[in-house]
């Protein structure tokens, strides 16, 4: 009995070291910290976030990837924005934040997509691709996050990129910091054992 629980112990250590390290590895090639390096794509494929912490204080998260996307926007590196996110809630919309701010920060609504059903990044990615009808786009996102989402674009054949935003304290991002290492062993999972599928797909949107 003890040594089941060693040997589980083990292998959920090596699952967790084995997924982070690869998925690290894996997509350094197509994640650019620098704009002036980046190269152009039609849209931008902007991850959702809460706008506000539980404790009702602004999200860092939210506030530097909406910095980012108007930056690339600004630099001429994108034309369009798809913000993909949770809407699962009444009260709830991170879509539309995103929208507001973009929109706060100069961005025409014109050229502004919404994705209401991007519950996971996998929805996110794959939606971008199924619904939206896009083969390659430019990921917004903090690095962590960035490289799990090029990852999962990659293994569905799409011809992402990602673009960092800047990236919180580690005090303050430890707990989703920790979060991301289960996420990544759960990508595997989700790719290759369970083949999980976004929750909703739907008509294609066309972005124009």
């Amino acid at each position: 009995m003890v040594g089941s629980v060693l040997f589980l112990i083990v292998i959920g250590i090596f699952s967790m070291i084995f997924s982070y390290t690869l998925i690290e590895w894996y997509a350094s090639s197509w994640v650019f910290d620098d704009i002036q390096k980046i190269p152009h794509n039609r849209v931008a494929l902007v991850l959702g976030t809460s706008r506000r912490m539980a404790d009702g204080t602004p999200n860092l998260y939210f506030k530097y990837r909406i910095k980012a996307a108007v930056a690339l926007y600004n630099e001429q590196k994108i034309d369009f924005f798809l913000v993909s996110g949770d809407n699962s809630l009444t009260y709830y919309n991170e879509p539309m934040d995103m929208k507001k701010a973009l929109m706060d920060a100069g961005i025409p609504e014109k050229i502004i997509f919404l994705d209401y059903a991007g519950f996971r990044t996998l929805d996110s990615v794959v939606r971008a691709h199924k619904v939206f009808g896009q083969s390659r786009y430019t990921v917004v996102s903090q690095p962590f996050h960035n490289k799990r989402a090029i990852f999962i674009a990659r293994q569905y054949g799409i011809q992402a990129i990602a673009y960092n935003a800047q990236d919180v304290s580690a005090q303050i991002g430890l707990k989703t910091q920790i979060r991301e290492i289960f996420a990544r062993v759960n990508v595997f999972l989700d790719l290759y054992i369970l083949f999980t599928k976004p929750k909703f797909l739907g008509e294609a949107v066309k972005i124009f």
